[in-house]
């Protein structure tokens, strides 16, 4: 199943609202994820996402259809070569490789075209899925930080997972 990434489109929005609106995906998003996810959260989110200069979000292609969505995103100051990743897809389309594959490509791109040297991820330490992908794309855990994540009432855990060019 060839995998691609390309920036969204507002012809995106009806899929990306229907993917996005899913609980099993927003319980291990930031809060700035929302549940429910409305139409304009989605037209608001294709703008940010195309607002990027060079682009760094991208939709998650399979059959010429979005399934999800990958991101890195720049840190600042002394962390201006680091960038974290963040990705989502559909449930639906989970358990497949999917997500290996799209963690591997914006790896791929951020190292050749961006000035990164590390791109790393947070991941709810309860997010077991989420370790497999990233493990899968070659990254490895630098860090574990206890209880520091408040989600949903409770505090988790976070891991610290990265890849170096």
């Amino acid at each position: 199943m060839p995998i691609s990434l390309r920036p969204w489109s507002s012809e995106d929005l009806p899929e990306l609202v229907r993917l996005a609106n899913n609980i099993n995906i927003a319980r291990f998003m930031a809060d700035v994820f929302p549940h429910p996810y409305g139409e304009e959260n989605g037209k608001a989110f294709i703008e940010f996402a195309n607002s990027k200069q060079p682009a760094s979000i991208f939709a998650i292609i399979v059959d010429e259809r979005p399934v999800g969505s990958i991101g890195l995103h720049m840190q600042a100051d002394i962390l201006r070569k680091n960038y974290e990743i963040g990705y989502w897809l559909g449930e639906e389309h989970w358990g497949k490789g999917i997500a290996v594959e799209a963690v591997r490509q914006i790896c791929e791109y951020g190292f050749a075209g961006l000035d990164c040297t590390r791109i790393f991820a947070r991941i709810f330490g309860n997010n077991i899925a989420s370790q497999k992908v990233v493990q899968r794309a070659g990254f490895v855990l630098e860090g574990k930080f206890e209880k520091t994540i408040f989600k949903n009432g409770e505090f988790l855990d976070e891991l610290i997972y990265a890849i170096r060019k």
